[in-house]
């Protein structure tokens, strides 16, 4: 079955029990891995992750650990991310299992429409398939006040369109961002609280996004000594790590689409210029300077890498800072050799 922007919501707080299959796909992967975690928390269950190298080789595998029980009788759900056309084999096995005590929900990013495995998912009555894209205006904010309903925040339209916009629309960082507020004014899901812009002013993420942001440039811009000496500056602890990847993630997002332009024969000036008010005034030598620094495969290969350590942070029960530091100093070296 195909979710609808609609019905997702309640497809995943309300599970049919039927469905046995779930593919959060689409552009906008934090949304995919929000709706997955509240299907988890739904279901009362926890997370088991099943490599997709793993069910490429053994296809049977994911139907049997599907069928199996939980050692300590809880429930389950199978995580697969990431997870794209090998894992097609052992969904079909699954599809055709007699039974299924745990779900399997699948990350797919960007698939294409073509995809064996989307279709396979859209069209059958035991699986959901749901694309996920950056919500933008309005819909951004209606976002964040439907997350915080879920920590006890009652967020005006106002503040809900101030925090979507620091947070790059991105609804695990939003989802973090409420949380901390929510306990600094105390609220709770059994006790609401509206936000203020005192409590938001206090706490909120304008200025460290700020922060993140300049560590992604320094990386993006090959500054190795102001690189390290902003490093050095981080809190002890790996907190930081994820937001600071996810920063240059959509610096990322911003400057490929715009190379790209400028390979397909439009003059920087002319790309430049288009950008306008996208772009804080600020920005833009150094957006300048980034553009004719990387072309488009460099972009992507730096894009790929920091999907790959995302993933490898959020897998990990405390953030390696250390892994943080590596990366953004070796895109560094490797933007000074450009």
């Amino acid at each position: 079955m195909k979710a609808t922007k609609a019905s997702i919501a309640r497809s995943v707080d309300q599970p049919d029990p039927a469905v046995r299959f779930y593919l959060f796909h689409g552009p906008d992967e934090a949304q995919s891995r929000a709706l997955a975690e509240r299907l988890v928390q739904a279901l009362g269950a926890s997370r088991f992750l099943v490599a997709a190298a793993t069910i490429k080789a053994d296809p049977a595998s994911l139907a049997d650990e599907a069928a199996a029980m939980s050692l300590f009788g809880g429930k389950r759900v199978i995580w697969i991310e990431p997870a794209g056309e090998e894992i097609l084999a052992g969904v079909e096995a699954l599809m055709e299992a007699a039974g299924a005590e745990s779900p399997v929900a699948a990350i797919g990013g960007a698939l294409r429409k073509s995809s064996a495995l989307l279709k396979l998912a859209e069209g059958s009555r035991e699986a959901l398939a749901f694309a996920a894209y950056p919500p933008e205006g309005q819909e951004a904010a209606r976002m964040v006040t439907d997350v915080g309903r879920r920590f006890g925040l009652k967020v005006e339209p106002q503040l809900a369109a101030r925090i979507a916009e620091s947070c790059g629309n991105d609804q695990a960082v939003v989802s973090r961002e409420l949380e901390k507020l929510a306990l600094y004014v105390d609220a709770s899901p059994q006790t609401p609280k509206a936000l203020d812009r005192e409590a938001l002013d206090a706490v909120g993420a304008e200025t460290a996004e700020a922060d993140f942001l300049r560590l992604a440039d320094l990386a993006l811009s090959g500054d190795m000594a102001g690189l390290a000496d902003e490093l050095s500056r981080l809190p002890p602890g790996g907190s930081e790590a994820i937001p600071v990847v996810r920063s240059l993630q959509r610096r990322l997002l911003m400057l490929a689409p715009a190379r790209a332009r400028v390979d397909r024969g439009e003059s920087p000036d002319a790309v430049m210029a288009s950008l306008g008010k996208s772009l804080f005034w600020k920005d833009k030598p150094l957006v300048a300077r980034l553009l004719a620094r990387w072309d488009s495969k460099g972009l992507a290969t730096v894009a790929e890498r920091a999907g790959a350590l995302e993933r490898q942070l959020m897998f990990t029960p405390v953030p390696d800072q250390s892994a943080l530091g590596e990366e953004l100093l070796a895109i560094a070296r490797a933007a000074r050799s450009r």
